[in-house]
Order: C-alpha cells, then sequence, then structure tokens
C-alpha cells in the first residue's frame, strides 16, 4: 500500500477498496441468487414457479419449434444419409440418452423436485409411460406402411379426438369460435399436405390405432402439470425408464432385424448422438410448452411447422409445392392466428371446468391461466413426415 501511495496518493486506495467492495456485493448477490434457485427446485411448488416464470407459453413454444426444425435435419441425415432405419431403436436411443442426461441432472441437484406420490397415484405415471411409448412406436410404424398423405391425415384427427377426449375426461368444452377455427386449420394442412393417399389394410389399423394414445399423452402431459405442480423435468424423469421398458418390448414386432450388424462408425455414432441430444431437447421443450398452453395449442403448433416447412421451401429455396398448397397451407395459418388471437387474455369465452385427474387424490395448486381448451406433444416421440414422398422417423 505505501508503494500506491506514493505513486497515486490516497484517492487511488479508496477507488481500489471500493472496486473489492463492489466486487464482494456482486459475488453475494450471485451467491445469494443461486442459493434461492437452488432452495426453489427443493420443492415441488417452488420448482414450479420457476418453470412458469422463465418459461411462459410464447418461449415453451419457440423453444419447441426450432429444437422441431433441428430434429428433422439431424433425423434426416441418420434415416437417409447414414442409413439407420431402424426408427423404434432410435427412439429408444433418444429416450435412454435423455434418461442419462437427468440422472446426470439429479446427481448434481439440479433436477426439480418432484410432489409427493399421494398427490399422483403410480397408475398416472405408470400409464403417461407406456402411451408414450405406444405413440411413437405406432407413429412410426403407420410412416412406414403408410403414404405421407395418409399418415398426415391421422395426425390431422387428432386434433378433434383431443377435444372429444378433454369433454368426456374433463368436461372441458371450447366455443363455437374456436371450433371454427381449429377445422379451418385442418383443412388448410390436409389441402397443403395430403398429396397421395395410398390405402392398405394393416397400414390404416395401425394409424387409426395411434390416434388415441397420441391425443391421450398430450392430455396427460398438459394437465398432470398444470393441476398436479410437475415441472417438465421433473415428470421426465419419473416416465422415462417406462417409455424405454415398453420400447424395448415393441422393437422386435416394429423394427426390421439386422440392428447388430449396423456399421457403428465414429462418423455414424455421432450423428445418431446428435440426434439423441436434439431429441432430449424437444421431449423437455415439448413438455413445456404442453405445460405452459394445452394439448390442443400443441397440435396447432405442429401443424403450424408443417406449414412454415412448406412455405419456407416454396420462398426460401425455390420448390413447387403446387398453387393448390400454398393456399392450403396459407389458409392454414390465417385459422392459426384466429384460434391464437382468441386465446388471448380477455378472448377466450370458453365455459370449461378443470377438473383433476381420475384418480387424483388431493386438490392442488391452481393451473396456469392459460385459456386455451386443453390440457412428448410432448415429448412424444413420433413421426415427422417429410412434405414429399420421402419418409423419414423423428421426433416431434
Amino acid at each position: 500500500m505505501g508503494l500506491v501511495d506514493s505513486l497515486f496518493g490516497k484517492d487511488a486506495r479508496k477507488f481500489l477498496k471500493r472496486k473489492d467492495s463492489d466486487a464482494a456485493e456482486a459475488g453475494r448477490a450471485l451467491e445469494e441468487l443461486r442459493s434461492s434457485l437452488y432452495n426453489e427446485l427443493k420443492t415441488s411448488e417452488g420448482a414450479k414457479r420457476q418453470q412458469q416464470r422463465f418459461c411462459g407459453p410464447v418461449v415453451a413454444m419457440s423453444f419447441n419449434f426450432i429444437v422441431a426444425v433441428g430434429i428433422i435435419l439431424a433425423n434426416k441425415l441418420v434415416m437417409g444419409r447414414v442409413g439407420f432405419n431402424f426408427p423404434i431403436f432410435l427412439t429408444l436411443i433418444h429416450y435412454a440418452v435423455a434418461w442419462i442426461l437427468l440422472a446426470f441432472f439429479k446427481s448434481l441437484s439440479l433436477l426439480p423436485m418432484s410432489p409427493p406420490s399421494k398427490t399422483t397415484p403410480f397408475s398416472s405415471l405408470f400409464s403417461l409411460g407406456a402411451v408414450m411409448a405406444f405413440a411413437s412406436g405406432l407413429a412410426n410404424t403407420s410412416l412406414k406402411h403408410n403414404s405421407v398423405g395418409f399418415y398426415q391425415m391421422a395426425k390431422i384427427a387428432v386434433t378433434p379426438t383431443i377435444v372429444l377426449a378433454e369433454f368426456v375426461l374433463f368436461k372441458k368444452t371450447i366455443s363455437s369460435t374456436k371450433v371454427v377455427a381449429l377445422a379451418i386449420v385442418s383443412l388448410g394442412v390436409a389441402i397443403a399436405t395430403v398429396t397421395d393417399l395410398e390405402f392398405n389394410l394393416f397400414g390404416a389399423l395401425v394409424a387409426v390405432a395411434w390416434i388415441i394414445p397420441s391425443a391421450i399423452n398430450k392430455i396427460l402431459w398438459s394437465n398432470l402439470q398444470q393441476q398436479a405442480n410437475w415441472t417438465a423435468l421433473a415428470l421426465m424423469w419419473k416416465t422415462t425408464p417406462f417409455t424405454v421398458f415398453f420400447l424395448l418390448a415393441l422393437m422386435p414386432w416394429l423394427d426390421p432385424p439386422g440392428v447388430l450388424l449396423f456399421k457403428w462408425d465414429l462418423g455414424n455414432s455421432s450423428a445418431i448422438l446428435v440426434s439423441a441430444l436434439l431429441g432430449f431437447l424437444l421431449q423437455w421443450s415439448g413438455a413445456l410448452a404442453l405445460g405452459a398452453t394445452s394439448a390442443t395449442s400443441h397440435v396447432v403448433l405442429g401443424q403450424f411447422k408443417t406449414c412454415v416447412i412448406l412455405l419456407g421451401g416454396y420462398v426460401i429455396f425455390g420448390s413447387d409445392p403446387g398453387f393448390i398448397s400454398i393456399c392450403g397451407a396459407v389458409a392454414a395459418l390465417a385459422g392459426m392466428s384466429v384460434y391464437t388471437w382468441l386465446n388471448l387474455p380477455g378472448k377466450s369465452i370458453d365455459h370449461s371446468s378443470s377438473k383433476l385427474l381420475p384418480n387424483q387424490n388431493t386438490a392442488v395448486s391452481k393451473p396456469k391461466a392459460e385459456n386455451d381448451d386443453g390440457g412428448g406433444e410432448t415429448a412424444v416421440v413420433s413421426a415427422e413426415p417429410n412434405l414429399s414422398k420421402t419418409t423419414t422417423a423423428n421426433i416431434v
């Protein structure tokens, strides 16, 4: 200090002390913030508040949209150039990697706390894990045995199935205006994407069988988060082992033989690993979107993605899907805009009564103030068709 005093005087010493004091205060503030977030994650209510604070509807759905586009490109690489034609096993890898990452988060005490077991029956978690596996497995099998157009028609049918299922299970109703908007969206997507309807009996049966698990999967993900204080990561941690188990059971029935003969070199393995990491992000973002909005809104988001990809290819890359397809995509986007506007605060005129999930024992925190119609598609791993004749399995 003597050297500092002699060279710069007492003012310099005061300045240095003030800088040290500011740095110490900033450090204490960061430590307090870290401790606060850490303590919040130790209760399911606190973790839920943090998820609602940082991942509102716009953030969650934007996150899901961006990752969904990325997984389409990654899985086209894996299923096309790499030649990994085992969609169920790829889905299994995605969920296995997701579970490993969640276990790593848990070891670092970064995984949010789950609600008390008495608030959510084990049967609900088991059912969700099983439904996720069947929804993804049947989706990939449907895409394998059906044309893209027939698959897309089955996917469009998920929207009315969700509306009907929520009315039967929870007595939720939606306004006639929203029904019209959803009808326009479905019709527009059908006109834009359904260019071929090749039919075979087995493929049609699989497609029809996939619709109900897909709808129930979305409803369960949304309702468990909104009405039972589950966060996306906590629910993923509890249900992923069941999904892996059922995918293992489905793989011999739905995947072709020869997976052990695949060339597992560094390049191929790296591409599959990137696809799996994106699959984890998609599962997480899909769960966040379902927790922040509803099952119906998440389906509309998927249809929005389909239309954007079609129109983006036309505008950016000069592809020519045809005038009728472009008109259908524009009509679908218009219907989505109306549906979104109707869900803005103060616009909804729905008269729905929120109910807890079947067999749920205790009343829990109030759902988020989301004026929507319903309750992995979360992060369900399913197949997203290319808008051409090429079929590739993707997580949606």
